[in-house]
């Protein structure tokens, strides 16, 4: 298939999660993704292992398909320029995460290059964002989990904070990049010229709270942490059956309608105390209590079929292992398998005309697109 950004250049300037992630994206879809790494080692990602596969960590491997290796050392005059006439000459899009003030130092920031090319649309992904007092400080996911209110949400009320378990605050910063970075290509091809693009970590964490923020601003009760609840809906969370943890989420009236006929209790649903959502928000402890105690009596499986047959969204909690061996995964396609048959790895949740982006290159052994920055120069591939 023609993928969407085929004919697109993009210098990633990036390590570890959020701008791999903006660049993993944009490289699915079809651009050529120039990954700039340190000489020395490479994305810091690369070592983060055990688990490795085939020379680098897991999660190396998993973010950074379909790009191209490059080693340059920016502190080398020399490797410095190479990149900024690369970047001049060929690139359409620079994406960057690099540490506080370092592009600046080095006239690879987005006010210097775009100077001399006004087309470019530079992306900046930082942790704290581009203004305020916190804006040249360094950040990782779990910081900013923690920094953004993220783990005061997450979790159990009295047990120790909980990290959600994808990088959700680097996965999010790297997709609002591409989104920025694809709304500037279309007024680039409006207009010719090119912008530069701001997102960060914490932006990206107060997103995630967008709903929470509403509800303390309304109410002024700070949020607290419900588990698998959410705050405006019940029953609306996970559920000990007698064999394994279902989901069920009634979560307007006449869902809970047919669930109380379902599970044998069409009484709760003329109860004063249940009989509308917000009066079931109200008195939440007895509605859980009550639906606990049914719940317990059958299996997940059980209360699936139950619940299906009247339309009532329930879902069974599943371990990896039951996700990536269920049918609807092998249905749908994600995950894929490169050409060599050395990797399979989840693709991008798109498609386009019924087609998936497919798997085109393995991610990068590091360096070993060196000579598309210096042809010439076999010395700096040689010790790259």
């Amino acid at each position: 298939m023609t993928l969407p950004l085929d004919h697109l250049v993009v210098v990633e300037l990036g390590h570890s999660v959020a701008a791999p992630i903006a660049g993993l994206i944009l490289a699915e879809l079809g651009a050529t993704v120039v990954k700039i790494e340190n000489p020395e080692g490479g994305d810091d990602a690369r070592s983060w292992g055990p688990p490795f596969l085939h020379g680098a960590a897991s999660m190396f491997q998993a973010i950074n398909r379909n790009k191209r290796s490059v080693t340059a050392d920016i502190k080398d005059e020399t490797q410095r320029e190479a990149l900024r006439r690369y970047i001049i000459e060929k690139a359409d899009v620079v994406v960057q995460n690099m540490r506080p003030g370092l592009v600046e130092r080095y006239g690879l920031d987005a006010k210097s290059l775009r100077a001399e090319k006004p087309s470019l649309i530079y992306c900046n992904l930082t942790a704290f964002g581009s203004d305020g007092p916190m804006k040249a400080t360094p950040g990782y996911d779990p910081l900013l989990q923690a920094f953004g209110g993220l783990m005061s949400v997450t979790g159990h009320e009295g047990a120790e904070p909980v990290r959600t378990g994808p990088s959700i605050i680097d996965q999010g910063a790297g997709m609002w990049a591409v989104i920025g970075i694809l709304t500037a290509l279309q007024r680039r091809n409006a207009t010719g010229e090119g912008c530069e693009v701001d997102t960060s970590l914490f932006e990206t964490a107060l997103s995630w709270m967008c709903m929470h923020t509403a509800s303390y601003l309304a109410s002024g009760r700070v949020p607290q942490r419900t588990g698998t609840e959410n705050g405006g809906m019940a029953p609306y969370k996970a559920y000990q059956a007698s064999d394994g943890w279902v989901v069920i989420a009634a979560a307007n009236d006449n869902l809970f309608r047919r669930f109380a006929t379902s599970v044998g209790h069409p009484e709760w649903a003329e109860d004063p105390q249940m009989n509308t959502n917000s009066n079931r928000v109200r008195n939440r402890e007895r509605v859980n209590a009550l639906v606990a105690e049914v719940i317990k009596t059958q299996s997940r499986q059980h209360w699936i079929d139950t619940l299906a047959n009247v339309s009532v969204p329930c879902a069974p909690l599943q371990t990896l292992d039951e996700v990536l061996n269920h049918p609807q995964t092998e249905a749908v396609g994600m995950l894929q398998r490169s050409q060599d048959g050395q990797f399979q790895l989840m693709g991008l949740p798109l498609q386009f005309d019924g087609a998936r982006p497919n798997f085109r290159k393995n991610p990068p052994a590091l360096a070993e697109d060196n000579e598309l920055l210096f042809p010439q120069d076999a010395s700096v591939r040689s010790s790259a």
